[in-house]
């Protein structure tokens, strides 16, 4: 009876004989299954950072699925974490999702209105048990969704922000920063979304080109005449309780202590002086409106100026605003000019352009609106995070993203972190007494709740980012002093978008600083936006979008990963299914390539086995692929790592190895020392492509013959290849080189003048650098007899190191292929002066898609080259 390594051997070529195709459906479920059961995604809290290697993951919305940019950045982590792994580090890749406080609130009423109800119908307990029902529904879609991606996660420990543990990390930081006199509450200007009821952040404000108009409105002077000043928002002149002008406009500098009236009001304005106001816009006269401006408030502020509200919460004009309380917004407007209008208070109303701020949450027109609501103070917190960029503890890559976070930081602003919500992180606040009034209460803030009797808890929410902000070391255990957080923090690397440097990066750093007392990643990797191939951002309701898992389907997970990192960069780019279909030839090409390998290698252990110049051409390009590919990672220079692999095995090991190495392989019972160099060369290559293209490497390294029959070990879990320096042969890489182009030049030739593939041709060598053996891969793979013959040549062939001079043969005639070029000469020319002429067009060049620019001059090198190569 057959041994069980029999058995398995003939199992894995049973295997590779049917497999005539890889298939990524069948391979990829399978092989995450033995990774994940393996436990090498889950390492021991053991040792220190410097001997480890974590990233945290950006935390993706729990409402979410998987969109290009999610892909893009998992194939990005995923190829460090796995590459990290294999060099022997204890690799950790933090996982979990974000409670996404506005985002979620938002689905779970959608949900309740289709049910006929809201979540004042309900109540906040109950609201909250939804949510929680709809989290347990929903929020492991994206989580999947990341596995059929390959990525190497931590899934056995996956967290949320509304974890019991993080949410006390959370209001630990909290009650931290308001003892300290950082988070303080007060009646302030706020950003405020109509759309969910809630005040943002500045950082989820986005400005927007609107098409208005600028209204002249005329205001009577206490002392006679007038004073006309412009605005793009009449409505909100209801509330204005002042007029400034510059200090240095003469126009109005006896105005400056009188009083003017405001119209249809009848309230009398003091006119004030300030810098703030610009005298070059409108007629130089601004009406400050405190309770409706940013602008207008601080200078409200300066000048002890009363803050009016004639715009409420809910959008809509209230009680102050009179005879047009209870209108909209925009309806108000109209309403208001109308009544200028009559007054006779209306000037020159004109078109204008100008920028209008909107929430990125909801979309709607942000309202500033004075509120009483909890802000941060920034400035002591943003000191030390600004120092560790400066001085290079933290490095951002590309650079110039230090520059953009420093500029915001040396601007940092308070920040409002109070939020009308009902989901989300509740604030550990607590009030009971006053006369009623907003701020007249007694405050406690605490991590439990205070004694005695009376206290009402605040209704608010934290802003998302709040806890957010925790997330490299409230992940791993904080407040409490975990091997976790000793083993993995300060993590290694942030790989992020650039749309959340200050929403979320700067953040993080403040707050690993001020708790934990160090930096929360030594590297912030800003990775490329993946735009539509159109050019336009991907989006689900522009039409632009493509689903990541769609591509996975038809490609493969490998194809998609691969595409992704090799059109990565440093600026933004176009996603390219060209890219992807070249992931997938690849791992096609590597699958064909293996099986050819295994199908034919002697039962001999993988070696460096080198006997020829080929053998040793290619150990030494293997060394050169392996310092490339792991410099180029270092470096998250992902599109050279992923091209260059491509490259040296599409090209080196398979079009140009394999080929020369055939015969010997084929040669059975004489090809051990071929099939120990090519295992050793596969198994290597298997190793350097996995941490990009994990499942079809994966696959290929279990079929590998091993000690029972097949390979046992992961590949996951084996050694990322370092360069053996005794390798590297400079010498083998110039012959084989030479070698190599000689052949492509002759098969040009051969092309060129339409010789047939059966016909051999003669040649006289005449040329340096060629020993027998390379002459004899010259003579087999460019079907030429090379002869010494002193016959009159009938032809020329430029090649490394001299000359090939063409001799007579069978089945050619020179005469006939030298017409041929010189027709196919014509032709080039007046191709190349038709792409030069095109190139020369400024238009052309100055308004066409730049690819297609670039394709015309790609082109015009081609036709140059080949025109230069007919002689």
């Amino acid at each position: 009876m057959p041994d069980a390594t029999s058995a398995a051997s003939a199992d894995r070529l049973r295997i590779l004989e049917e497999r005539t195709r890889y298939q990524p459906g069948e391979v990829e479920t399978r092989q995450f299954d033995r990774w994940q059961d393996s436990g090498i995604f889950h390492p021991e809290d053991d040792g220190t950072p410097t001997e480890n290697y974590s990233i945290v993951i950006p935390p993706p919305n729990v409402t979410g699925a998987l969109h290009m940019g999610h892909a893009l950045n998992g194939s990005i982590q995923d190829c460090l974490i796995r590459m990290r792994r294999m060099q022997g580090r204890r690799a950790k890749w933090v996982l979990g999702t974000d409670h996404a406080g506005i985002a979620t609130q938002a689905q779970v009423e959608k949900l309740l209105a289709t049910e006929g109800t809201d979540r004042h119908a309900l109540g906040r307990d109950a609201f909250e048990q939804r949510v929680w029902q709809w989290r347990e529904q929903y929020g492991a879609t994206i989580i999947d969704q990341f596995k059929r991606l390959g990525a190497s996660c931590d899934y056995g420990e996956e967290h949320f922000t509304m974890d019991e543990q993080y949410a006390r990390a959370v209001v630990k930081v909290f009650v931290a920063l308001y003892e300290k006199g950082l988070i303080y509450r007060d009646n302030y200007m706020v950003n405020w979304d109509p759309g969910i009821g809630s005040a943002i952040s500045d950082l989820e404000v986005e400005d927007k080109e609107v098409e208005g108009a600028l209204y002249d409105i005329k205001y009577p002077l206490e002392a006679g005449g007038e004073l006309t000043i412009a605005t793009t928002r009449p409505e909100t002149m209801l509330a204005d309780t002042a007029i400034a002008v510059n200090p240095g406009d003469e126009r109005y500098t006896k105005l400056v202590g009188t009083f003017a009236i405001l119209p249809i009001v009848g309230r009398r304005l003091p006119i004030i002086a300030d810098n703030h106001v610009d005298p070059e816009f409108g007629t130089g006269a601004l009406k400050i409106t405190p309770g409706h401006d940013p602008n207008d408030f601080e200078i409200g502020r300066k000048h002890g100026l009363e803050e009016l509200t004639v715009i409420g919460f809910d959008g809509r004009m209230t009680a102050d605003a009179g005879e047009f309380a209870g209108m909209k917004v925009l309806d108000a407007r109209e309403a208001v000019v109308e009544r200028l209008r009559t007054e006779g208070a209306l000037g020159e109303v004109t078109p204008h352009t100008h920028v209008v701020p909107h929430s990125h949450r909801s979309g709607e027109r942000i309202e500033p609106l004075v509120s009483l609501q909890w802000f941060c103070d920034m400035k002591q917190l943003a000191q030390p995070a600004i120092d560790v960029v400066e001085n290079g503890k933290v490095r951002f890559v590309p650079e110039r993203w230090g520059r953009v976070y420093l500029n915001w930081m040396n601007e940092i602003r308070p920040w409002c972190v109070s939020r009308q919500l009902w989901w989300g992180h509740r604030l550990p606040v607590w009030y009971r007494g006053g006369d009623g009034t907003p701020g007249s209460e007694e405050v406690f803030v605490g991590e439990a709740a205070p004694e005695g009797e009376g206290w009402t808890r605040d209704e608010d929410v934290l802003d998302t980012w709040f806890s957010s902000a925790l997330w490299p070391f409230a992940t791993m255990g904080w407040p409490d002093q975990t091997p976790q957080l000793k083993a993995y923090y300060p993590t290694n690397v942030l790989s992020t978008a650039r749309d959340i440097i200050f929403l979320w990066v700067a953040r993080m750093i403040m707050m690993g600083l001020e708790f934990v007392g160090e930096i929360p990643f030594d590297d912030v990797y800003i990775h490329s936006v993946i735009q539509a191939p159109d050019g336009r951002r991907m989006s689900k309701s522009l039409g632009t979008g493509i689903d990541p898992i769609e591509q996975i389907d038809e490609y493969g997970a490998d194809a998609t990963r691969f595409g992704l990192l090799a059109m990565s960069s440093a600026q933004d780019v176009r996603y390219s299914v060209e890219k992807v279909k070249q992931g997938s030839d690849l791992a096609n090409k590597l699958w064909n390539a293996s099986r050819l390998i295994l199908l034919k290698v002697a039962d001999v252990p993988a070696a460096p086995t080198p006997r020829t110049a080929e053998d040793r051409w290619v150990l030494s390009r293997l060394q050169r692929a392996i310092a490339e590919t792991t410099e180029r990672i270092d470096a998250y220079d992902f599109s050279h790592a992923a091209l260059g692999l491509y490259e040296f095995f599409y090209n080196e090991v398979c079009d140009w190895y394999l080929e020369l190495v055939k015969p010997r392989l084929y040669e059975e019972g004489a090809n051990q020392d071929v099939s120990a160099n090519l295992l050793f060369v596969l198994e290597q290559t298997l190793a350097l492509l996995h941490p990009l293209m994990p499942y079809v490497t994966e696959e290929i390294w279990s079929l590998l013959p091993g000690d029972a029959g097949a390979r046992a070990d992961l590949l996951a879990a084996s050694a990322f290849p370092t360069v053996d320096k005794s390798l590297v042969d400079s010498d083998a890489e110039n012959d084989v080189n030479r070698l190599i182009e000689a052949i492509t030049s002759l098969r040009r030739y051969r092309d060129e003048l339409g010789v047939a593939p059966k016909v051999t041709l003669r040649g006289r060598l005449v040329a340096e650098g060629y020993d027998d053996g390379l002459i004899e891969q010259l003579q087999r793979l460019a079907r030429v007899e090379l002869v010494a013959d002193d016959a009159a040549s009938v032809g020329s062939l430029a090649i490394p190191g001299g000359a090939l001079e063409m001799l007579p043969s069978d089945g050619f005639d020179p005469a006939a292929a030298d017409a041929k070029k010189a027709v196919r000469a014509d032709e080039l020319r007046e191709e190349i002066a038709r792409v030069e002429k095109k190139l020369a067009n400024e238009q052309f060049v100055a308004k066409a898609p730049e690819a297609v620019v670039q394709s015309e001059r790609d082109k015009l090198a081609r036709f140059r080259d080949e025109l230069e190569s007919l002689g």
